[in-house]
């Protein structure tokens, strides 16, 4: 197993303009390319964002047909780099609606695909409802990639609320966690930073985190600050409010030392019922 990587998030602005979010990708893509990245991710939904479920389903092909997937499937054996995208609106084999993380490595076949588990159904303070499950069918299946750096975990946006998601896909052997977004700029600040710290102390991972920033489409507004996280729990970097580019260094090793300071993730241990009163 390799035990060094650099990674990094693009961070980019979602429209309902498929074929220009797919340009701000490439582009990002090949910087990161140019800067000697072996591994490049992309964020939830970087492919479409639009507000109505007719939009999505209309957007949403299968596999075979769908833009978003060749072209990255294309730049992975060009560039020969590992790229996540981070999920895409696409049709499952039934034809069902899925938003799906798809990992290519870098002869550009597909590595591993994951489907988000846990969908974004909230009610929130000042009468904003969201109801992702009106757009999608929830995956059922935790997904841990096999690469040359060992186990990378996969999980999307929403997902990041659910710690026993992540103890899973750790003890299930992933060094790395990555979770892609596009999460709201209303909890971003009081919830990104805090929720992805501890899901990579509890876990002993590097948490790779990049997301959606800025407007969407008119009452869309993303956070953005992708997050590239050490297993300490320490911001390695993080992206701010504007379209670009973070990367870093993984030094995989240091998943070792911690999990070996701090076993938590062998130190379970079974509860006795209280006794109802």
């Amino acid at each position: 197993m390799v035990s060094s990587l650099r990674i990094a998030c693009a961070q980019t602005t979602a429209t309902p303009d498929p074929a220009a979010n797919l340009v701000q990708a490439e582009a990002l893509i090949r910087s990161a390319a140019a800067d000697g990245v072996e591994f490049v991710t992309l964020p939830e939904a970087f492919d479409f964002l639009a507000p109505g479920v007719s939009d999505i389903h209309g957007y949403a092909e299968r596999e075979a047909e769908h833009q978003a997937l060749r072209r990255l499937s294309s730049l992975a054996a060009e560039l020969s780099l590992w790229i996540l995208a981070g999920s895409v609106s696409m049709r499952a084999d039934d034809g069902t609606p899925v938003n799906r993380s798809v990992l290519f490595d870098a002869q550009g076949r597909i590595a591993a695909q994951y489907d988000k588990v846990h969908l974004f159904d909230v009610d929130l303070p000042g009468g904003e409802a969201i109801r992702e499950s009106d757009f999608y069918r929830p995956g059922e299946r935790a997904v841990v990639a096999d690469t040359p750096w060992g186990g990378i975990g996969l999980s999307i946006c929403y997902d990041m609320r659910f710690p026993y998601l992540y103890r899973r896909l750790a003890k299930r052997g992933a060094r790395i966690i990555a979770v892609p977004a596009a999460f709201s700029s209303f909890t971003g600040p009081l919830h990104w930073h805090a929720l992805l710290r501890a899901r990579a102390i509890e876990t002993g991972c590097f948490v790779v985190a990049p997301g959606q920033c800025g407007d969407n489409h008119p009452g869309r507004r993303s956070y953005g600050h992708s997050l590239i996280i050490d297993p300490w729990g320490r911001v390695i970097a993080d992206a701010g409010e504007e379209p670009g580019l973070i990367a870093a260094t993984l030094d995989l090793e240091e998943v070792d030392r911690f999990r070996a300071a701090i076993p938590s993730l062998s130190s379970d241990r079974a509860l006795i019922e209280e006794a109802s009163l």
